[in-house]
């Protein structure tokens, strides 16, 4: 198995394809699920924008979240920092493939009901930010060469502000990057997931892509361990509610069989160029091994427009 190379934790050199993406997604949660948040920055250098999303979620406290796609694009190509009226974010790479740190001064929309963001989403304005540091927990995960992207598995520490509160944050989480291949979330859907059991176990997957297929992407990271095991059959099942967020997912690779209880969701509306709209449905989420383990993940679907 390939291992990341720590140079490509930088920003690439893109084509000239419309929708050329390079993106950092940073998931955490709380190891009691009573919190958690994630970012995602993206890049369309060819649409001269930058794409930001953060995120507070808890399942007893309002959605907190920063969903801006009219960011003007760095004035360095190495820059992982972003200004727009009323934020600004920056990402570092402080130690390649072992420590990234994130920071956010930005105003959030408090929302109580989630699905809001779908249509005319009318909340308080409050202030919201954080500093925190993701350190690997024990390896890093270069995917198969379908698209160039490695998944990180991450102890989570910091600091998150939110109105006048104020969260010492100890707990889990994600990061990955990817860059070059479209991301055309118009036409396909996904499910991607990653998490820790109790125990410490820690998984990633990626699949859902086909109908009734179950290729995909996947590895476990058994306690104890720094072997990483891949996996290349995903079978997922997701049972969706009102809105189409999803009240009940699993998803099954390897000696894996894993429950997921959504309890608290920060979805995104995705508009392309020529108005076609997908809905982006992610959510902090209990979950239940089939063995009786529990523990907690996030985990996204993608939602395309309908064919017509």
């Amino acid at each position: 198995m390939a291992t990341p190379d720590p140079r490509d934790e930088h920003r690439h050199t893109p084509d000239d394809t419309e929708l050329w993406n390079e993106s950092y997604y940073f998931d955490w949660f709380a190891e009691d699920l009573s919190v958690g948040g994630y970012v995602r920055i993206g890049f369309y250098p060819n649409l001269d924008r930058v794409w930001y999303w953060a995120c507070l979620v808890g399942p007893d406290r309002p959605l907190v979240t920063v969903i801006e796609h009219d960011i003007p694009m760095p004035s360095s190509a190495t820059s992982l920092e972003v200004r727009h009226e009323g934020l600004w974010a920056d990402h570092a790479v402080e130690d390649p493939l072992e420590h990234m740190s994130i920071n956010l001064e930005s105003f959030g929309l408090q929302l109580d009901d989630p699905a809001e963001v779908y249509g005319d989403a009318r909340g308080e304005r409050v202030p919201f930010g954080f500093e925190l540091d993701f350190f690997t927990d024990r390896t890093a995960y270069l995917w198969p060469p379908v698209t160039p992207r490695y998944e990180i598995p991450c102890r989570v520490h910091g600091q998150l502000l939110v109105g006048d509160e104020q969260i010492e944050f100890d707990g889990w989480g994600q990061r990955d990057h990817s860059w070059g291949a479209p991301c055309d979330w118009w036409s396909m859907s996904w499910n991607w997931t990653a998490g820790r059991l109790e125990d410490g176990t820690r998984w990633h997957s990626a699949g859902g892509f086909f109908p009734g297929e179950p290729w995909g992407v996947a590895y476990d990271l058994q306690a104890g361990s720094s072997d990483l095991v891949e996996h290349d059959k995903v079978w997922v099942e997701v049972e969706e509610g009102r809105e189409r967020l999803p009240e009940r997912s699993r998803t099954a690779f390897g000696l894996l069989d894993l429950a997921y209880e959504p309890l608290a969701f920060s979805p995104v509306l995705l508009v392309h160029p020529d108005g076609r709209q997908a809905r982006f449905p992610r959510a902090m989420a209990r979950v239940e091994a089939a063995d009786g383990r529990t523990g907690g993940a996030w985990i996204e679907w993608n939602q395309p427009p309908a064919s017509p």
